[in-house]
């Protein structure tokens, strides 16, 4: 571990740009990274009415939660609900 304490202390310390081969530039293929053919979200603009919004808002922060990843974890969850239920009404 202290050479790894070490190293990270010589990063820390010392300028690193001399790593970095400005002759040969690396594309993100080159290290391996891959990207989504498209984004993973999409946006939407939907119209609420400004109460709940601000009960959204509320809630999220009392959980400590992001108001849009509270949005996004409630529509997932009741959206589950309703295809078990119609899974359940169509057997």
């Amino acid at each position: 571990m202290k050479a790894g304490n070490k190293e990270i202390k010589l990063y820390d310390e010392n300028d690193t740009t001399y790593f970095i081969n400005k002759t040969k530039p690396k594309s993100l293929k080159d290290l391996g990274f891959k990207l989504p053919a498209e984004p993973p979200t999409k946006v939407v603009s939907i119209r609420l009415p400004v109460n709940l919004f601000n009960k959204i808002k509320a809630y999220a922060t009392n959980i400590d939660m992001p108001y849009q990843a509270f949005i996004k974890y409630v529509l997932n969850k009741e959206l589950e609900k309703e295809n078990k239920k119609h899974k359940r009404h169509a057997a």
